[in-house]
């Protein structure tokens, strides 16, 4: 029998063994078989059929939000610019377009305004959400109940009763209406109005660092095609260089030399046109990402830079600017904001009155009986005075920040109005200087062409010349562009444009 009992014990062991095993080798063979996990940041969502009909409600919900917003923005806009209609529409411009039609466009089309326009809209709402205090609050409901009792009477009494269990049916309807809190809601209130004027004020901005980025790509798209028409000028000048050079060649009064430097200055000079080619379609791209317009990339441009003198006066700039600027104005309003919410904090100690009133109707059966309660409380809700004293606090210290805030800009839009009017001096200053040098250069090219053209001057005469005239030509066009966007500039930091005179440059 211990034999048996042995042999059973040693059969069962090299069965485990083996199943062992083989479930080791299964299981090597699964993992060697399985593939391993593509690692991805965000697994990619499953393609989910599209609802026509959802997507094509959302569209026409957006497309009209879209019309809503861009009748705010033409309002707010035509509040600074009362002289410019903004109403038009990029079908009607035959692809030519002027600064103020891009301007006009950029109103009613950029996203960054239409988003600026929903956010205080965003704030324009808990206004009334702040005034929602006062309305009444309903609540409705309706429960059934049945109550098993538990019986410890004696047997007399339970006879008595007709059933040990009762059913309740119970419909109830009531309002709760707060009369008043002390100013509590209308501090909110006015909280939030401040916070949705400064979120106004921050659209304003918005159009304003817009309208100042369509100037800024409209002035560099001019100044790219002015470069590429310069550039193709010089092309022509060595083209006709060459010419001259492998003429006085081929007749022994130049060198080859002379030949071989103007293939040079021509290679040179084709290169310089195919970079300005580049530069003049991303300025288009630039123009139209800043309108908002991706058609207007191949429109033709109507306006010029402008020459004409500003004037501007420093005081009355600075005076401007602390009366409009959009910036200055929101951190105005923001600091009030902040005061109304020391307001209240403070008037959180203060108790609610409210009315109250409820009916329910019920019992056995739906209609077996009716009860009702009104009345009047005064009473506080959680109060808790010290974490009231700190709220109090943190109003005070935030109201401190704000009016800190308030004055940092302040002195910023300082910094800023005085910063841009120097600019604006410099570069008037900079296009007469470069004007004079201009008009020599290309007198000194006209010379050296000429000199070149009767056999007295050298290629390398002539291409210092041709080089020295580019340039100044390059530099005189890029004082004028810095002029037209330094102009730009200081109306976006004052909030108001600036008056410009009959002098031209």
């Amino acid at each position: 029998m211990k034999k048996v009992i042995n042999l059973l014990l040693i059969c069962s062991v090299v069965t485990i063994a083996s199943s062992n095993v083989t479930f080791a080798k299964t299981k090597n063979a699964q993992a060697i078989a399985k593939k391993p996990e593509e690692i991805q940041i965000v697994k990619p969502e499953k393609n989910k059929k599209v609802n026509k009909k959802l997507e094509k409600r959302k569209n026409a919900e957006n497309a009209k939000s879209k019309v809503e917003s861009s009748k705010e923005a033409e309002g707010m806009y035509e509040t600074k610019f009362p002289t410019i209609n903004s109403k038009i529409e990029y079908a009607d411009m035959n692809g030519e377009v002027t600064l103020s039609d891009c301007i006009k466009l950029a109103i009613t089309h950029n996203p960054t305004i239409m988003s600026a326009i929903s956010n205080s809209e965003i704030y324009k709402s808990k206004i009334g959400q702040a005034w929602s205090n006062y309305f009444p609050t309903l609540s409705a409901g309706v429960n059934y109940s049945r109550n098993d009792m538990f019986m410890t009477m004696s047997n007399s009494y339970m006879r008595a009763m007709n059933q040990k269990y009762n059913m309740y049916y119970m419909p109830t309807l009531s309002a709760d209406m707060l009369l008043f809190d002390f100013g509590k809601t209308k501090a909110m209130a006015d909280m939030a109005k401040r916070n949705f004027e400064s979120s106004r004020y921050d659209a304003e901005t918005s159009i304003e660092l817009v309208i100042y980025n369509v100037k800024v790509a409209y002035y560099n798209l001019l100044f790219a095609e002015i470069q590429k028409a310069v550039y193709e000028d010089t092309v022509k000048d060595f083209e006709l260089q060459l010419k001259q050079a492998s003429a006085h060649y081929h007749i022994g009064k130049k060198a080859k030399i002379d030949v071989t430097t103007a293939e040079y200055n021509l290679g040179n000079a084709k290169v310089n046109l195919i970079k300005a080619k580049n530069t003049m379609e991303l300025a288009a791209a630039q123009l139209a990402n800043a309108v908002g317009i991706p058609e207007l990339e191949g429109v033709i441009l109507k306006d010029k830079l402008n020459t004409k003198a500003y004037d501007v006066n420093f005081k009355e700039l600075l005076s401007t600017a602390e009366a409009s600027r959009p910036a200055l104005l929101s951190y105005k309003k923001k600091m009030d904001a902040a005061e109304m919410n020391v307001r209240t904090a403070k008037r959180a100690f203060t108790p609610d009155i409210s009315a109250f009133g409820s009916y329910n109707q019920g019992g056995r059966q739906i209609d077996s009986d009716y009860g009702y309660q009104v009345g009047v409380q005064l009473n506080y809700t959680a109060l808790n005075l010290m974490l009231l004293k700190k709220q109090v606090d943190e109003a005070t210290a935030t109201y401190k920040k704000a009016v800190a805030d308030y004055e940092m800009q302040r002195q910023n839009v300082y910094l800023e109005v005085k910063s841009a009017y120097i600019n604006l001096l410099n570069s008037h200053d900079s296009i007469g200087v470069s004007k004079l040098a201009l008009q020599q250069a290309k007198e000194r090219q006209y010379q050296a062409f000429r000199r070149y053209q009767v056999g007295l001057g050298d290629a390398i005469e002539f291409k210092d010349a041709e080089n020295s005239y580019l340039n100044a030509q390059l530099d005189y066009y890029s004082n004028v562009l810095n002029y037209n966007i330094n102009a730009a500039e200081l109306e976006r930091v004052v909030g108001a444009p600036i008056k410009e005179s009959d002098i031209d440059l």
